[in-house]
């Protein structure tokens, strides 16, 4: 992967904040509540007075203009250095369909907020519609110059923080379940929805959404009504990188710890990092990472080659390895320290619980085999 020396310095200038701010144990515990909390906003307001949070934004909203690499960059430098920025890789996804598809007037109200620091939230799954995307039934409709909105939406991420939520809704039905989706930019004060927090094994981050009778202006449409299914296509390779280039760097982050502990923790009176069994483990899993990022970096140049072509079958190539390999290299350092690795006073068992969940949200490791798959021609 070859950087420009501006990039090198991006990257240099991320660890360098994460060093500073949240390098300790301690500094990340008060952060995050112990690590309860996947997103401080304190930091965050931080961090959008640097720019960094527009970094893929247009520049004529405030952003960078900066490239999918960029993005890349970013998203894995957090991931690595345990910043808590959670929201931000949604936020990202949810202001992609924004920047291609809405309106003059939602793009100079939405993207320079998110650039600020305002967090942004995308609504798709159901208790009916997980993988199955095109299975949705929360509806919108049309009345009096708008669209009422009735339905449940579930694990959705960071809503509860957003400013906005690019809600995925059925405006219409026909034979075609993939037809009849809209997309509405949903804001989060509006007088009908109740959202939830769903308390899981990793943190506080998802929600679900309860509409009752929620009014939305006919202008908060992104994009064509009927036609979200197509607009969704068209961000999954965004989205897909970022999930891609977030679980490199989680990835990073658990060989550099299971490292440093190997080459310190000693049984039979040498460092545990000595004897081949582990030595040869973590020789894999370094090229594994290495291979992973070769990987989720020659995609997002292929993307940035290319920014109106879709590239499923490379997206979930990335999505699928990343994920996976993030997975690994955790459950695989935490066998590696034994009981340290399933002790809180590491954070190895930190490293598992959030790698895991990876390989679910953004599309399944199965769903992206299936993909990849039917681009074999099976």
């Amino acid at each position: 992967m070859n950087l420009t020396d501006e990039q090198r310095a991006f990257v240099e200038a991320i660890r360098d904040f994460a060093q500073r701010e949240c390098g300790t144990r301690e500094q990340r515990d008060a952060l995050t509540d112990n690590g309860r909390e996947p997103h401080n906003p304190e930091i965050y307001a931080k961090i959008a007075e640097l720019g960094w949070l527009g970094a893929a934004i247009p520049e004529e909203y405030g952003g960078a203009g900066g490239s999918s690499v960029d993005l890349c960059l970013l998203c894995q430098e957090f991931a690595r250095g345990e910043i808590p920025m959670g929201f931000f890789p949604v936020t990202m996804m949810s202001a992609r369909p924004v920047e291609l598809f809405g309106s003059d007037a939602l793009k100079e109200e939405i993207l320079p907020r998110i650039v600020a620091g305002t967090v942004y939230a995308i609504a798709m799954s159901e208790p009916e519609a997980g993988s199955d995307v095109g299975n949705l039934s929360c509806r919108a409709k049309r009345s009096n110059g708008g669209y009422v909105i009735n339905g449940q939406k579930t694990w959705i991420t960071g809503a509860h923080a957003a400013d906005h939520i690019l809600l995925v809704c059925r405006t219409s039905r026909t034979d075609n379940k993939h037809e009849g989706l809209t997309m509405i930019s949903v804001p989060r004060e509006v007088d009908g929805l109740e959202i939830r927090l769903i308390e899981t094994m990793g943190s506080r981050e998802v929600n679900d959404m309860f509409f009752t009778d929620c009014f939305v202006p006919a202008e908060r449409v992104v994009g064509e009504v009927d036609r979200a299914w197509m607009q969704l296509m068209a961000g999954l390779n965004n989205e897909r990188l970022i999930i891609a280039a977030q679980s490199l760097g989680m990835a990073e982050r658990a060989l550099e710890e299971v490292l440093a502990y190997v080459k310190e923790r000693k049984q039979f009176g040498k460092t545990i990092g000595s004897f081949q069994t582990i030595a040869h483990r973590l020789a894999d899993l370094a090229t594994e990472i290495e291979a992973t990022r070769q990987l989720v970096y020659g995609v997002a140049e292929t993307v940035q080659a290319n920014p109106n072509k879709m590239l499923p079958r490379e997206a979930s190539m990335a999505k699928l390895k990343a994920t996976e390999t993030a997975k690994r290299t955790a459950l695989e350092g935490m066998q590696m320290m034994g009981g340290y690795g399933y002790a809180t006073e590491y954070d190895m068992e930190r490293h598992v619980r959030h790698t895991l969940v990876t390989t679910i949200y953004g599309g399944t490791s199965e769903i992206q085999r299936e993909i990849i798959s039917r681009s074999l021609g099976l």
